[in-house]
């Protein structure tokens, strides 16, 4: 093929968002066999993988071009200005999809060989492989949308996500400092004794929590607490295990999930207890963000009986209680998000 060969490795300069609301960022577009990589120009370091057969541009014949990963709402995106990149994404995939068509009776043959080899392996070993695989590869992007599938279902016993802005604003602003400026922190108004992760760097938190302190302290306790009970390759594979292997194939192959392959996974969330992590990692994770451990105690055993070791090893125990983690306008704001 051609259209591999003159093309490949060929590097180019771009924008890249991860989501609709993330701040644009330079990227390094390299072109390879199948598929556009994406890289932190200081560091070299892949930032995202997209499929090229996959790739969408969002506007053809204009430039700057402008590319999303998949064919679904285009959460990623990337700008690209060089027209000699342009043209050989636009050969390149021509040419995978002129090679992928190309008929014969060999090819016919031996696809038949490989889609049998493919439903043994499926019956016995490809289920847990193909979703341990699209967890491993899945892009930021992906991950994000996941989150939102599995935020979608969970909304209905939840109740919908609490939109009032000056509170949402609250929580963007102090996410960076507790998570990283990648996590997304939302509130439902139904209870859930804590805050719960979801893929894509997303968390939950109940409006019962905000309602039943007397500062964030222990709101933000809960999801340093979420984050370190699972990492993200943990709560991705469980929601594509609820999915089921076919949808996880069509997620590496399509970019997207069947629709409803989520559905009842939110009510299987809400009816389990909480991960929790072990409570000897905690006193250290809260001393790296100047947080005390007794709110967070206090709020899952007021009497302090059951969670004695976290209030005894409060990093800030023998201090003035470091700086404040919210004014009290931003306490107020943040506690009337669900108002309305």
């Amino acid at each position: 093929m051609t259209a591999l060969t003159e093309f490949r490795r060929l590097e180019a300069q771009g924008t890249w968002k991860e989501s609709p609301t993330a701040t644009a960022r330079e990227v390094i577009v390299s072109i390879g066999e199948a598929t556009l990589t994406l890289m932190d120009p200081k560091t070299d370091r892949p930032l995202s993988h997209w499929s090229l057969p996959a790739v969408v541009r969002l506007n053809p014949g204009k430039l700057p071009a402008r590319y999303t990963p998949t064919s679904g709402p285009p959460d990623e995106t990337v700008e690209i200005d060089d027209p000699l990149m342009v043209d050989g994404i636009e050969r390149v995939q021509t040419a995978i999809a002129r090679h992928r068509v190309k008929p014969g009776r060999l090819r016919g043959v031996l696809t038949g060989l490989v889609m049998l080899g493919l439903v043994g392996a499926f019956i016995m070993w490809l289920p847990d492989a193909l979703i341990r695989h699209a967890v491993r590869i899945a892009p930021p992007a992906q991950l994000r949308t996941i989150g939102k599938a599995v935020l979608a279902d969970l909304e209905q016993g939840t109740g919908p996500i609490c939109h009032r802005n000056s509170g949402q604003q609250v929580l963007n602003w102090i996410t960076p400092r507790l998570l990283n400026r990648d996590a997304l922190v939302q509130v439902v108004p139904g209870p859930l004794n804590g805050a719960l992760r979801l893929p894509g760097q997303m968390y939950l938190l109940g409006n019962d929590l905000l309602a039943s302190t007397t500062g964030p302290e222990a709101a933000a306790g809960h999801l340093i607490a979420a984050e370190i009970a699972q990492d993200e390759q943990q709560v991705t594979q469980q929601a594509l295990e609820y999915a089921g292997a076919f949808a996880s194939l069509r997620l590496m192959t399509l970019g997207t999930l069947p629709r409803n392959a989520l559905a009842g996974y939110g009510e299987q969330l809400l009816d389990q207890p909480l991960q929790r992590p072990d409570a000897d990692a905690l006193p250290a994770a809260f001393a790296d963000h100047d947080l005390s451990t007794e709110p967070y105690a206090r709020s899952l055993d007021p009497t302090g009986a059951s969670v004695l070791s976290l209030i005894e090893r409060d990093p800030m125990r023998d201090t003035d209680g470091g700086r404040p983690l919210l004014t009290d306008e931003q306490w107020l704001a943040l506690q009337q998000i669900c108002a309305g």
